[in-house]
């Protein structure tokens, strides 16, 4: 693990980076930082306002920046968005700069998750419900291989927090 000890939790949207993130935090006594509400804060606009005004392009270049200017903190859990580690080479940056641990979960999964939160998720927001099971289908496929890079991969259904804990506990004394 890095000398800042920084925990980057990885996934597809809505399989639970940010709730399992503000407990790991919690737990570790460390700062807690969800990626897409920092870059609201420091852009002044929602995720779906830049999306829809300045397009996918520019978020993931914010986003990349941004990321990588976290890079100073320290005893810090960052949940980042879904996308966030398959773009520019955001995978390999978080890979050298502390501990990547994905929350994997099926399609059918993401999908009960996802069904209800649609206006919230501007990649999802347009889609027919019954049109979301594809979706979540392919991005994942498009994501798994980067996803799947990460040190630690936990069955994000059925997350237990305290293993998580744990691990993230031994890692430190490495």
């Amino acid at each position: 693990m890095s000398e800042n000890q920084i925990v980057y939790i990885i996934g597809f949207m809505g399989s639970g980076k940010s709730t399992a993130g503000k407990k790991l935090a919690s737990l570790l006594d460390w700062k807690f930082i969800d990626l897409d509400k920092h870059i609201e804060e420091i852009t002044g606009k929602s995720i779906s306002e830049i999306f829809t005004g300045n397009g996918e392009d520019f978020f993931r270049e914010t986003e990349s920046r941004l990321l990588r200017n976290l890079k100073t903190h320290t005893h810090t859990i960052i949940a980042t968005g879904g996308g966030t580690p398959c773009y520019s080479d955001n995978m390999e940056f978080m890979l050298n700069s502390g501990l990547t641990i994905y929350l994997k979960m099926t399609p059918g999964q993401l999908k009960s998750r996802l069904s209800g939160a649609k206006d919230e998720r501007p990649l999802i927001k347009d889609i027919r419900p019954e049109d979301l099971q594809k979706y979540i289908e392919k991005k994942l496929d498009d994501r798994v291989k980067c996803y799947e890079r990460s040190e630690k991969i936990v069955d994000g259904m059925n997350l237990d927090i305290n293993k998580v804990f744990n691990y993230i506990k031994s890692r430190l004394n490495d």
